[in-house]
């Protein structure tokens, strides 16, 4: 199944037999200060620089998140949104819970962006699925619902069925809408990592759609992050993980080795590419 995500001039295509897709995660506010104030100060180029070093990196779409105290999102974001489409030709990935914001934005950009997220609660389905629909974008569907994130597999995909089938009944395809299987910190649940690899297994099986991580959640609290999150971005996409909103800068090379591994590569060119781009950014 495949989803396709555009911006003006460029397609990217989310498909289990595709090269792994990779959505950087950096245009966010979330533990980074300086980002922070530059979004309060319109600093627009240090946000075009945070665009352009993921797009170098291997980024194929860009997540744009906004929020942080003091942002008027519903102002901030299309305006944030619009600048980095035109810096940049990526699809964008628009991170709002804010019904408002996301309208707004999606009513300036070009293309067909992706929404994170909706969840199975129903004032986030009430919300944000009829503006997926009047706009015509893919979202994310997090499986998790007024009671939290399932501690089982099997709850977490009756999640993402339950997700599927409200998206189906305001006409949104199944194709348009990425199943985010969602990862807890093994530091707090040595079980968190196996529960999400099972139902990325489970979801791949029974509802045959695309599937995204937040692949650094599992790392929280424990050394060595980066270990941790190589490794299991690698167990994901072994298990049928299509796309993850990750950091492109450090994990790009990582993702083309897996894909090269698998067969997805022809003639290692994603790979190669990736490793010289980091040699070129090594410090001499």
């Amino acid at each position: 199944m495949q989803t396709v995500l555009l911006s003006e001039k460029r397609e990217v295509i989310v498909d289990p037999d595709s090269p792994f897709v990779i959505i950087g995660e950096k245009i966010n506010p979330t533990g980074r200060k300086k980002l922070a104030e530059a979004l309060a100060n319109h600093d627009f180029e240090f946000i075009k620089n945070i665009a352009r070093q993921q797009a170098v990196a291997g980024a194929d779409i860009l997540d744009v998140n906004v929020g942080a105290p003091g942002i008027d999102e519903i102002a901030v974001l299309p305006e944030v949104a619009l600048l980095v489409a035109q810096t940049l030709d990526l699809p964008l990935c628009l991170d709002s819970a804010n019904r408002e914001a996301l309208a707004a934005a999606l009513a300036v950009l070009p293309g067909k962006p992706l929404i994170n997220s909706v969840n199975g609660e129903e004032a986030s389905l009430n919300r944000i699925l009829p503006v997926v629909k009047e706009y015509g974008a893919a979202v994310i569907g997090l499986t998790m619902d007024e009671d939290g994130i399932p501690a089982t597999a099997e709850h977490r995909l009756k999640l993402a069925g339950k997700i599927l089938e409200r998206a189906a009944k305001l006409g949104i395809p199944a194709e348009d809408v990425i199943i985010d299987p969602l990862v807890l910190s093994i530091g707090a649940d040595s079980q968190a990592a196996r529960v999400t690899l099972k139902t990325i297994e489970l979801v791949r099986q029974d509802l045959g759609v695309n599937i995204n991580l937040g692949a650094s959640n599992v790392s929280f609290g424990m050394p060595e992050r980066h270990t941790l999150n190589q490794t299991f971005l690698v167990l994901a996409i072994a298990a049928g993980a299509t796309c993850a909103i990750t950091d492109p800068v450090k994990l790009a090379l990582t993702i083309r080795a897996a894909e090269l591994l698998r067969g997805r590569d022809d003639h290692g060119r994603r790979y190669l590419s990736s490793w010289r781009t980091l040699q070129a950014n090594q410090p001499v």
